[in-house]
């Protein structure tokens, strides 16, 4: 016969309704995946919002300065009209540059990107996240070192593992964001 071993407890307790609840203590194992869950957001997030600052002002690393979208560049034109490949290529370069498609882009970009940031909204982010990325890799199929994968399913995935869990919560304002009523009435949008 085996010995079942017990979680260890915290000796704290949370009030709930009329009765004190014991809180396990939480394990080094548990509290590293919080923290490499939050690391993981963030580091989603800054991709995003990155992204979006270097398109809207051309900082030099994807965008020169010319081509920002401050300056009157499209942050669409570019790749949609010229580096789409692959089975969708027609139908991406037919709203390549256009102005609702560079809105709808940048929009999303910085919406996803601050979202994952502050840990708020993860759901509707990362399935936002999930859906431009997924669209980022049907516009350049064949992946050029894969004959599928790629980074961008990689990342999407990620962005999954992230919206079912509470990654938020930790180095974010997730715990906050989900105490308000709108949310807890609707908790697509935490």
């Amino acid at each position: 016969m085996t010995a079942i071993a017990e979680r260890p407890t915290v000796n704290r307790t949370a009030s709930t309704a009329h009765r004190a609840v014991t809180v396990p203590a939480e394990t080094t194992r548990e509290r590293a995946t919080r923290y490499t869950l939050a690391g993981l957001r963030l580091a989603l997030g800054w991709t995003f919002l990155w992204a979006f600052l270097d398109k809207l002002f051309g900082l030099g690393h994807s965008t020169e300065s010319a081509k920002a979208w401050i300056n009157g560049g499209s942050p669409t034109k570019g790749f949609l009209g010229n580096a789409v490949a692959g089975p969708f290529a027609d139908f991406y370069r037919a709203f390549a540059g256009a102005a609702w498609a560079d809105w709808l882009f940048m929009i999303g970009l910085a919406a996803i990107g601050t979202a994952l940031m502050l840990g708020i909204g993860i759901r509707i982010a990362a399935a936002a996240g999930a859906l431009l990325l997924v669209m980022m890799w049907t516009a350049v199929l064949p992946p050029a070192n894969n004959p599928f994968m790629d980074d961008h399913l990689i990342y999407a995935g990620v962005l999954g593992v992230l919206a079912l869990t509470a990654a938020g919560d930790t180095l974010g304002l997730g715990r906050y964001w989900s105490r308000l009523r709108i949310v807890r009435r609707l908790p697509f949008l935490k």
